[in-house]
């Protein structure tokens, strides 16, 4: 089917609204573009005109999307980011090199990841990456994402997954609570728990594991991501458990010790996941991530 090219966006238009709708001001959004407000004005006019709403509501001083503008706005720009996704796989072809573009939850791409991303460049200095920390289950082709690393079930649509390595937590503590006697899980009952909020029953489970019932599974401080989680640990808010993969460096500095040795595989593992039916340009990424997990068997 031929492209109807009244239909085709001006990519140009396209970031002006992109900016006004962040800024909720056209002369900030012209400031940003170098161009004038009267022309930021009238990029929004062409783009309202060929939709044929009006996309913001026009008032002292700022600018407010309206309903067409609040609907218009993630597919816009997920077109700018697709747009600058393929000028970069374009530019690193032009020089010789190839891009591989990679996903991983920020904090595992943060203190797993980045440490090691040096060793699997240096065997390959003829790729680029591109990495991005998107959360949750997106589209690999509208991405053109080449390897996402994926935390949970081995579900995905449109892509194949492959068993990375399992998440062992361990019970640690950072501070004075470092110095605490612990010989059994039990007493760890008369510690503060830190709670990551996405892991909810995480302490339930691990007591549940040593035949120990928590009375307040409530009780404790609360942090809605393992990155904070492991600051509140260090500053000896409370225990924590937390895969050891996230806490290498402060374990190996004594940040943090580990208080028990009594290990727990969660129910979710690690899987890497490429597009289905786009070849296997991330073989080699790949192959290097399965050599470099030292956590793979499942703790009973």
């Amino acid at each position: 089917m031929p492209l109807q090219r009244r239909l085709l966006p001006d990519m140009k238009v396209l970031q002006t609204f992109e900016l006004a709708a962040r800024h909720g001001n056209f002369t900030r959004a012209g400031e940003e573009l170098a161009l004038t407000q009267s022309a930021v004005s009238r990029h929004v006019r062409e783009l309202e005109e060929q939709i044929g709403k009006p996309l913001f509501e026009r008032l002292r001083g700022r600018v407010v999307l309206t309903r067409a503008g609040a609907d218009l706005l993630p597919e816009v720009q997920r077109l700018l980011r697709m747009a600058e996704s393929t000028m970069r796989h374009a530019t690193a072809g032009a020089q010789g090199q190839s891009l591989l573009a990679l996903n991983a939850p920020p904090t595992f791409a943060t203190r797993w990841l980045m440490p090691r991303l040096p060793d699997f460049l240096a065997q390959h200095p003829e790729l680029r990456v591109d990495v991005g920390t998107t959360t949750g289950v997106f589209d690999l082709d509208t991405r053109q994402c080449d390897l996402a690393l994926h935390f949970g079930q081995p579900l995905w649509p449109g892509g194949s997954c492959t068993y990375l390595c399992s998440e062992v937590v361990v019970p640690v503590a950072g501070g004075d609570l470092r110095a605490a006697s612990i010989t059994r899980a039990g007493d760890l009952l008369a510690l503060p728990r830190l709670h990551v909020t996405s892991r909810a029953t995480m302490w339930g489970d691990w007591f549940a594991s040593q035949e120990l019932e928590l009375a307040d599974p409530q009780g404790g401080h609360w942090f809605d991501e393992f990155a904070l989680s492991i600051e509140a640990v260090k500053a000896g808010l409370g225990v924590a458990l937390l895969p050891r993969y996230l806490i290498e460096a402060e374990l190996a500095r004594g940040e943090l010790c580990v208080m028990l040795d009594a290990p727990q595989s969660t129910e979710l593992a690690w899987y890497i996941v490429t597009p289905e039916g786009r070849g296997d340009k991330a073989a080699a990424f790949s192959d290097w991530l399965l050599g470099q997990v030292s956590f793979r068997p499942l703790v009973k």
